[in-house]
């Protein structure tokens, strides 16, 4: 299912002010946790076998179907489960209830984008002092790295979005298309779509989408945003190498009209991908549960293929999307939401189901890795078997990435500056200084020594 979702529209009441953090973000760096106090990790095992009740806040469509797997495991813990609001909706709530310190629930699904400004503001617990960084291998190394922030682990990782390239294979049969290796093959296939018909894309980009954007960034190298120590951030969209390589392609892409500047997941937009007006979709591995729900009647005509690259000999991919479990300090039975957080995201029975019943990509090697998960064939999708070519995504992410200490608020300011370049037709280099000037001066309300460049 679709996990990564836009912010636009998000209050800045979502900011984190410096004073009220004890510490730095280190992004989404891979460095193992501190060793656990042993009282602490004993207490989390000792959680499963006593009374319970413990409040879960999760958007996910069919997660009910895992809880309930949980509770019949563990009778002696009850599962309050809760949809607070997708994304932005529920940090609002999360926030607000954190800071009035009542009504925040025990455990609570957190996106990778937004987990760093949490784990700044102390405002989620640090699983590491719980013996959670003993999970770590059992996770793709791009999934742990989005949960351990400055030495500790704020999460558990729930499910990933490794990119690729969901096609209309019937279009590219028709057309005599060879699914493009490079950015430079993407686009000529564009001309030839458009040249077929006037009214068809190769894709479209959704204007208030900060995500896709900065998904796209990461897989074209670039690392436009860096935290160090308590205080320090870099914002550099206006000369990071990946970013100027992104924005040279789209730039054409959007100027000879070739790609469609549309909100995602609208009816025009699921009309337009069922119709075959877009050919291609560019997103996170989560994107067939989405297909197959939403367009069901496109049933043998789409594929799977791995994200076009600027280096055909330096393949390099990127996340798109995911969501980590997290534990809110309020929790009056921390080490029991621990138990339910690392049992949720890492038994087998539990991953199973989140990837079978939810329609989430796993995280977990034990699933990724599974001949019976890579290996089986998609009737929907033609009898392709997808799962190689997405686990192989997985694999191929680049390490390095990471996300703003307050990137919450700026994805809540994208459609405003790059999404109008987007939806204009306007310079997307220019569109990002704009973007990173309205970061450098929030970031530097809030107490951040912002550089750039």
């Amino acid at each position: 299912m679709r996990s990564f979702v836009r912010t636009a529209g998000v209050a800045a009441a979502l900011s984190v002010a410096l004073a009220a953090c004890g510490g730095g973000s280190g992004g989404s760096g891979g460095a193992s946790a501190p060793a656990a106090a042993p009282s602490k990790s004993a207490a989390v095992q000792d959680a499963l076998s006593k009374p319970a009740e413990l409040t879960f806040w999760s958007w996910v469509t069919g997660i009910e179907k895992t809880v309930a797997r949980f509770q019949a495991k563990y009778p002696n813990i009850k599962i309050n489960l809760v949809n607070a609001g997708q994304s932005a909706d529920q940090y609002t709530k999360l926030q607000t209830a954190i800071k009035a310190g009542s009504g925040a629930p025990d455990v609570a699904q957190i996106e990778y984008f937004a987990l760093p400004q949490f784990a700044l503001s102390k405002q989620v617990v640090n699983l590491a002092d719980y013996g959670a960084g003993a999970l770590k291998d059992k996770f793709a190394a791009s999934a742990w790295a989005q949960v351990a922030v400055n030495g500790g682990v704020y999460g558990i990782p729930q499910d990933t979005g490794p990119m690729a390239m969901f096609y209309r294979k019937d279009i590219f049969d028709k057309l005599k298309i060879e699914p493009p290796k490079t950015w430079a093959e993407f686009v000529e296939a564009a001309k030839k779509i458009k040249a077929d018909n006037p009214d068809n894309f190769i894709t479209t980009i959704d204007p208030g989408d900060a995500g896709g954007v900065d998904s796209m960034i990461w897989q074209a190298g670039g690392t436009p945003f860096k935290t160090s120590g308590e205080s320090s951030v870099s914002v550099t969209l206006g000369s990071d190498p990946g970013v100027k390589q992104w924005v040279s392609t789209w730039n054409t892409l959007l100027g000879e009209k070739l790609v469609d500047p549309q909100p995602g997941w609208t009816d025009d937009w699921w009309k337009g991908m069922g119709s075959g007006k877009y050919a291609t979709w560019l997103t996170g591995a989560w994107a067939p549960n989405g297909i197959v729900n939403s367009i069901p009647k496109t049933k043998g005509k789409w594929a799977v293929a791995p994200m076009p690259q600027f280096d055909a000999a330096k393949p390099m991919n990127a996340e798109n999307g995911g969501s980590s479990v997290a534990v809110i300090p309020q929790s009056k039975n921390i080490p029991a939401a621990v138990a339910f957080a690392e049992w949720l995201n890492s038994d087998p029975e539990a991953v199973k189901s989140l990837n079978t019943e939810a329609g989430l990509f796993p995280a977990t090697k034990v699933l990724l890795d599974d001949p019976a998960f890579r290996d089986a064939p998609l009737e929907f999708f033609g009898g392709q078997k997808i799962n190689q070519v997405l686990g192989d995504a997985s694999t191929a992410v680049r390490p390095g990435w990471q996300y703003l200490p307050f990137q919450v608020y700026a994805n809540s300011i994208f459609k405003d500056t790059v999404g109008q370049a987007i939806d204009g037709g306007g310079d997307l280099a220019a569109a990002l200084k704009s973007w990173q000037d309205r970061i450098t001066a929030f970031g530097t309300e809030q107490g951040f020594t912002v550089s750039g460049g």
